[in-house]
């Protein structure tokens, strides 16, 4: 597995933030629930913890929303390695559009 560090800066409040990566969070679940075999959840304040198993693959990674940044670590398994650039751009995007 390998690790992947994706950090965007915002303007909201620390609060506001947290909402809206946890609203983004669960309609991503509600839309994917189908493909994912598990998926647990914890928060403890400002960060949360995942796992995830989909397709015989198993991940983890945790948010920790800062009052000026938000930080995802996953560890990526390692079929998903050569997709890095890929799956970084689209961690940013997402970041980047609901802390805008």
């Amino acid at each position: 597995m390998s690790d992947l560090v994706v950090a965007v800066s915002h303007l909201l409040s620390q609060d506001e933030a947290l909402r809206r990566v946890q609203m983004t969070l669960a309609e991503a679940k509600a839309q994917y629930s189908e493909n994912i075999g598990e998926l647990r959840e914890a928060w403890n304040a400002y960060v949360g913890t995942f796992f995830l198993s989909a397709m015989s693959q198993q991940t983890s990674a945790t948010v920790t929303v800062n009052p000026s940044e938000v930080t995802v670590q996953m560890k990526l398994p390692w079929f998903a390695s050569g997709f890095e650039p890929v799956i970084e751009s689209k961690v940013r995007d997402v970041l980047n559009k609901i802390l805008a």
